[in-house]
């Protein structure tokens, strides 16, 4: 069993910002999929203009394009980054696909320590909390953040689910802290 980190969650949940906090108070690096994940899409055959028709297109198409990419990136950044605290992109644990999802469920399965962050206990009260937070991202954002929210994958793969809303960064941080199982002690 692996005492990594592992924060998953929609857009704008708090997941860079808690990793950040988190990764600082262990001592242990932050590792961001935000940041690595075009060179494992790359890998694999991703392709830019195909993702460009598709965001043109509008709708689903741009995420439903990304949907392999991001299960398969999911496997190498924990290949590749261990002793450490991850936040995967919104998109990377959430999937409709059960040949998409399970590689994800499956090398998950290890972790311990993997940390759903929502603002609320009610599905509703979290959607409107996002939009609010994410009012400067484009509209499909809502639609997008709907799923992640309300989707069994996040619910599935966390092994505890941290409620952010009315709480300071570092008070969700001593949260999860105090919630978590870990070989190395914190201080």
């Amino acid at each position: 069993m692996t005492s990594d980190i592992v924060l998953i969650g929609p857009i704008g949940a708090g997941k860079s910002t808690l990793g950040e906090l988190l990764a600082a108070h262990l001592d242990l690096p932050q590792c961001s999929m935000d940041e690595l994940r075009w060179d494992y899409y790359k890998e694999i055959g991703y392709d830019e203009a195909i993702a460009q028709q598709k965001r043109e297109a509008g709708g689903w198409h741009l995420q439903d394009y990304w949907k392999p990419f991001e299960s398969y990136a999911v496997g190498r950044l924990l290949a590749d980054y261990h002793g450490c605290v991850i936040d995967l992109g919104a998109g990377h644990s959430v999937y409709e696909e059960a040949r998409l999802f399970h590689p994800v469920k499956q090398v998950l399965a290890p972790y311990a320590n993997v940390v759903l962050l929502l603002p609320s206990p009610d599905m509703d009260e979290s959607i409107q909390i996002l939009n609010e937070r994410n009012s400067d991202l484009p509209d499909n954002t809502r639609d997008i953040n709907e799923l992640f929210v309300k989707h069994s994958s996040n619910y599935e793969l966390a092994k505890l689910t941290v409620y952010t809303e009315g709480k300071t960064p570092a008070e969700s941080c001593d949260e999860i802290l105090s919630q978590l199982k870990l070989s190395k002690k914190c201080n």
